[in-house]
């Protein structure tokens, strides 16, 4: 009883654990989509799925002139986590040229599996949906929908 109690308790738990893809779409013919998280490579080009929460995300269009962070490069900074503690609480992206980040490539993204459509591309040195300063706030794209995605893609 206590053995089937449990399987069903541990079923319900993985059908609603939280989870977060992010897809990468190079159409540029070069470089290679990085995705780092606390740190660390997740990805190289491939769809990344986590399990849980993933926070303070970084990536970009690795060409050789980027540093490991994305220096010198234009980075999109994101975090997808449900909305679990009210307004506000949910998903965030963002695109960064602060320095020592710069324009290099086209580059948008987009929110899938809810949120659909919103995001904001990038495709000069100028773009309003940058943070060029750490105080443009008003550039970060949220989204407060469970178990959101993103899609990046490079020279749209």
């Amino acid at each position: 009883m206590f053995k089937t109690l449990f399987l069903i308790v541990a079923t319900v738990v993985a059908v609603n654990a939280e989870q977060h893809t992010v897809h990468f779409d190079n159409r540029c013919g070069f470089g290679t989509p990085t995705l780092i998280v606390g740190g660390r490579v997740v990805s190289t080009g491939g769809d990344f799925t986590s399990g849980g929460p993933i926070t303070g995300a970084i990536a970009y269009l690795q060409t050789g002139a980027c540093g490991f962070n994305g220096e010198g490069c234009t980075m999109v900074e994101t975090t997808l986590v449900n909305p679990n503690n009210g307004p506000g609480s949910g998903s965030s992206t963002d695109i960064t040229l602060i320095p020592p980040n710069q324009f290099f490539i086209s580059r948008c993204y987009r929110y899938f599996n809810g949120c659909d459509g919103s995001g904001a591309d990038c495709t000069n040195a100028n773009c309003p949906t940058a943070f060029h300063k750490s105080t443009d706030t008003f550039v970060q794209v949220a989204c407060q929908v469970n178990n959101v995605n993103l899609a990046i893609t490079f020279c749209d």
